[in-house]
This record gives C-alpha cells, sequence and structure tokens, in this order.
C-alpha cells in the first residue's frame, strides 16, 4: 500500500494532525507564543500546535534519528531587520522540545543512538499508526479518482 513518502506532505499533516488531539495537549502558553525570532505575531490558528506536531512526527519518520537543533533550522525562517538585509534566524527550540516530549510520553517517538548520530526515532505504535492514516487518504484518493 502507499507509504509516508507517497502521499503529499499537507493532506498527510493535516490528517495526522486531528487524531493526535487526543494524544498530546497544547500548553496554556502556546497560544501566546511565536514559533520563532523572526516571527512578529503569534499563530492566529486555533489548532496551529497538533499542525506543528504533525510535521514534527512526520520529519521524525522519513529523516530520524534526528533532535531539536537540526528541527530549529527546518522551521526557521528569515527575520525582517528593516531596512537592512534579511538574515536567516532559527524556530523557537523550546515548542519543539515539548512537542517531542509530548510524542515520547504518547509513545510515537524514543531517545536513540545510532553511530555518531543521536535523536529521536519513530517507534512502531507510530510507525504504524502514520502508515494506517496513509494508507487511508491513498484510499480516498483512489476513490475519489474512480468516480
Amino acid at each position: 500500500m502507499a507509504t509516508v513518502y507517497d502521499i503529499n506532505a499537507s493532506k498527510l499533516i493535516a490528517e495526522i494532525a486531528e487524531p493526535l488531539k487526543k494524544e498530546i495537549k497544547m500548553p496554556d502558553w502556546a497560544r501566546f507564543v511565536k514559533t520563532g525570532e523572526y516571527k512578529t505575531m503569534p499563530p492566529t490558528e486555533k489548532n496551529w500546535w497538533y499542525l506543528r506536531a504533525a510535521s514534527i512526527l512526520r520529519r521524525v519518520y522519513m529523516y530520524g534519528p534526528i533532535g531539536v537543533s537540526k528541527l530549529k533550522v527546518k522551521y526557521g525562517g528569515r527575520k525582517n531587520r528593516g531596512h537592512k538585509p534579511e538574515e536567516f534566524r532559527k524556530a523557537s527550540g523550546k515548542i519543539i522540545r515539548t512537542i517531542m516530549q509530548q510524542l515520547e510520553t504518547a509513545g510515537m517517538i524514543e531517545k536513540t543512538k545510532k553511530g555518531v548520530h543521536h535523536g529521536r526515532i519513530v517507534t512502531k505504535k507510530g510507525k504504524s499508526f502514520m502508515d494506517k492514516v496513509s494508507t487511508n487518504i491513498f484510499k480516498q484518493g483512489v476513490k475519489n479518482e474512480q468516480v
């Protein structure tokens, strides 16, 4: 069947975010924080925490073992410095770290060390969860094409 690699990333992340609401909880402080130094405002979307968690879970699935430092670069962006040239800034590590800890508590990811690489990888529970969601998306796409 279809794997995480075969499915459109934005569709997959949106579909993963819904069941993650039962597994993890958005902290109270998350409504007020920016996602990085380069941002001017906090996120306006209500379920942004779960979308970010789904995105992190997908990223760990595809590129694990991966740590907070690499994810900070992935979610970083350009800072507007007025008339000076824009510069790259990393994303907030607190948000990424907290989400990864919540996913660890839920049993989706775990810490590991493979040779010189250390970070988090997806567990069997997380892998089966991701594969079920991607298979459902694939089946829905096939049904829509047949109609």
